[in-house]
């Protein structure tokens, strides 16, 4: 097919004309069981009813409105937001890529109120992601993303994933911020330790700089706390945010204390369409619903459930299957054999993940997943690995 549609993806044959909870269905009626969740974003399944109802009442009243204007729904979300975490203020935008984009200038911008004009490097992690922007990619650094746009942007250091010491290292006076995602998603499910974030706390008050959270993947539920840095000791000074946290509608948003935000005066960012009425709407029952206590341990119970089967399908398939890894519903298989065949075979037996680096295929099923589908999805993964080894 001639498409005229740029191909910046490897897109599958597969088409969908429905989505329904945990499901995807074809035009011709065939079901398929969503563990990707639109890479972690459909959090609530498809078409959930409450966001459904939220969006259509809200899609009477208004749209979109200029910034230049109080927005009602944008302030309650904010203050959902700030009631739930350590923050104290919020900016709004539409993406993953934006909310980094923005913690990035938040953090430059900060030094530079606090006359250390020559701050503005930003220590990151080898292997992870942060967004596709000029700025998202200089900090990530992963040679697949960067090759073809050099020269990048200045001022981003990685450092190879446990590397501490190395940190502390490259640490000097131009250093103004380490930013880390706390489980690297698109890097492999690579989970850092929460005494390994308690370290890096300790180390961002000492060297004076600011320490950042990329929670875009992690963040809303996912890990089983409404955001990953919870099940730790410590809090961030900024938190990037998006994918989940509109339930599958777009919206992003940069989570930062009073005093991180001394930096951001009138004029200095922006964003058309961040803090819509219609994404704010959404955004803000989606949080009502994940952050319940109730609902989180449902999701722990649950995964804990799911992880444990995993194990078992490792232990017998250990051919197949080198570890599982991450936490929640943020979870990963680090293959023996190449992950890309052993995702296809699951396509074509029903249930739908994507890959990861490290040979590794990520499941992400929607937070609200059913029990019965965790075990239909189990089936699938052990039916897949017997056919994998009937054919070798």
């Amino acid at each position: 097919m001639n498409s005229s549609i740029l191909p910046t993806y490897r897109r599958s044959n597969l088409s969908f004309v429905k989505g329904k909870g945990s499901y995807l269905i074809t035009k011709n009626g065939k079901k398929y069981l969503d563990f990707a969740s639109g890479i972690a974003v459909n959090s609530l399944g498809h078409c959930n009813s409450e966001l459904i109802k939220v969006l259509n009442n809200q899609s009477k009243k208004m749209w979109h409105i200029s910034n230049a204007f109080q927005i009602p729904e944008q302030e309650e979300l904010a203050k959902k937001l700030t009631t739930l975490t350590f923050a104290d203020k919020v900016f709004f935008c539409n993406s993953g890529a934006e909310s980094v984009e923005s913690a990035i200038k938040i953090a430059r911008a900060y030094h530079q109120i606090q006359k250390r004009k020559n701050k503005f490097k930003i220590i990151t992690i080898k292997g992870s992601f942060h967004g596709r922007t000029l700025a998202a990619i200089s900090a990530s650094g992963q040679k697949k993303m960067v090759d073809g746009f050099k020269p990048l942007l200045d001022g981003f250091i990685q450092v190879e994933f446990g590397d501490h010491e190395l940190i502390e290292k490259k640490i000097d006076n131009q250093t103004a911020a380490i930013m880390i995602e706390p489980i690297l998603g698109e890097g492999g499910i690579k989970v850092v330790p929460n005494e390994c974030l308690e370290g890096l706390r300790k180390l961002c008050d000492k060297k004076k700089i600011l320490l950042i959270f990329d929670e875009v993947q992690t963040g809303v539920g996912r890990t089983g706390k409404l955001f990953s840095y919870q099940w730790s000791k410590i809090k961030p000074d900024i938190l990037s945010t998006a994918k989940g946290i509109g339930g599958g509608f777009p919206i992003g948003a940069c989570l930062l204390t009073n005093k991180i935000s001394k930096g951001m005066k009138f004029g200095s960012h922006g964003s058309t369409f961040g803090g819509n009425p219609l994404a704010c709407s959404v955004a803000k029952r989606v949080l009502e619903i994940i952050s319940n206590k109730k609902f989180l341990n449902d999701v722990n119970q649950r995964a804990t459930f799911f992880i444990n089967k995993l194990e078992e399908i490792k232990y017998i398939y250990n051919n197949l299957i080198e570890e599982v890894r991450g936490k929640g519903f943020l979870l990963g298989i680090k293959c023996k054999i190449n992950n890309s065949i052993f995702i296809e075979k699951l396509r074509n037996n029903g249930l739908l993940v994507i890959g990861a680096s490290e040979n590794v295929i990520r499941i992400l099923p929607p937070l609200n997943v059913s029990k019965k589908d965790l075990k239909i999805a189990l089936k699938i993964i052990e039916k897949t690995c017997i056919d994998i080894n009937g054919k070798r």
